[in-house]
């Protein structure tokens, strides 16, 4: 065992607060990655608040994570020690399931590990995340970071970057897609740059106008307000794809009307019940309505590599540990552009 220090939530209304703990001793195919950045998810604040009702305490939060390697277990092959490293929203798998052999960990059959919130699937011991000092991993689920990536900027890739990337690959979206991304915010602003460095033509759908230069400087070819019936109505069956990253609950019919016969609306964002739709609004061109989450280990380093060859990276704004609470509080308000990532070497003021 190894001692580690982070911040943590010790129960659904507490604040996040410093917090000592043990992290298991390294086994032969595992790698220890020192945290220097870790992203901000809007799901660890779900968790730190228990809004899904599945919260472990105390719980650790962070799986946009970027560090480097510090030792490596003797099985290991991927890795050296000074190896710049990433790890995201798993640190497990069973690796004998179809979805597994075919590169989508995170449909296991046999249920993922997740990085945090979770249970390590040989000892059972809890999973505690990047909010700390440094974690243990599987070689398999530790990620390379390619040269010329900005560690302190490619920590939301782990997460947002993935979620949107996977859908957009899934579709084959490429030059001549046409593509909407619904909100621009943490997910929203990946998914733009994603899709336009695809080829794709990009158009945010936003119910705030003043929300259109920002999706124009990401690189958005167009800004369609959803709250302009008009506007709306011109751009029906307009799209291939709708990437909808709206975090909560929400009328999907809409967006549904912005699809050309056998375009596709894909929800990224929320994990809540969504209002019932008539089904003429598929059944009158073909078109479904999808779901997506994260991305397996594969598509999550060619999504690494695409970034670093394309020089694309999120928009975040760097903070130290200590202002983790008022991040929260800005979170909630939607009071960031366009995703938080922590400072870590700020952890080392606590110690």
């Amino acid at each position: 065992m190894t001692h580690a220090t982070g911040y943590a939530a010790l129960s659904a209304d507490s604040a996040m607060a410093p917090f000592s703990f043990a992290r298991r001793a390294l086994r032969a195919n595992d790698v220890r990655v020192d945290i220097r950045y870790c992203g901000v998810c809007h799901s660890d604040l779900h968790q730190a608040r228990n809004d899904w009702h599945n919260s472990l305490y105390p719980c650790v939060p962070g799986h946009e994570i970027i560090g480097q390697v510090t030792e490596i277990g003797a099985d290991v092959t991927r890795f050296k020690i000074g190896d710049m490293a990433a790890i995201g929203c798993l640190v497990d798998s069973c690796m004998a399931c179809s979805e597994c052999e075919r590169g989508q960990e995170q449909y296991c059959a046999n249920r993922a590990t997740p990085t945090y919130n979770g249970k390590d699937r040989t000892d059972e011991s809890p999973t505690y995340g990047g909010y700390s000092n440094h974690i243990v991993a599987r070689e398999h689920f530790v990620l390379k970071l390619p040269d010329g990536l900005d560690p302190e900027r490619a920590a939301p890739l782990l997460c947002a970057g993935v979620t949107t990337w996977s859908p957009l690959r899934h579709w084959k979206v490429g030059p001549g897609s046409r593509v909407a991304v619904a909100r621009l915010g943490g997910l929203g602003h990946m998914g733009v740059k994603l899709a336009v460095g695809l080829g794709a033509d990009v158009t945010v759908v936003t119910t705030s106008p003043a929300k259109a230069a920002d999706a124009l400087a990401l690189g958005a070819h167009k800004v369609l307000i959803a709250s302009d019936k008009d506007a709306m109505k011109a751009a029906a069956r307009g799209f291939d794809m709708v990437l909808d990253t709206i975090p909560v609950a929400h009328d999907v019919s809409p967006y549904l009307m912005l699809l050309a016969p056998r375009g596709v609306h894909v929800i990224v964002g929320a994990i809540d019940m969504i209002p019932s739709l008539h089904s003429g609004l598929l059944v009158g061109g073909q078109k479904s309505v999808a779901g997506s989450a994260i991305g397996g280990l594969p598509e999550t380093q060619e999504m690494l590599d695409f970034c670093a060859a394309k020089n694309i990276l999120p928009d975040p704004e760097t903070i130290a540990i200590q202002d983790i609470n008022h991040a929260f509080e800005r979170m909630e308000k939607a009071d960031v552009k366009y995703r938080f990532v922590i400072d870590m070497a700020s952890l080392e003021s606590e110690n």
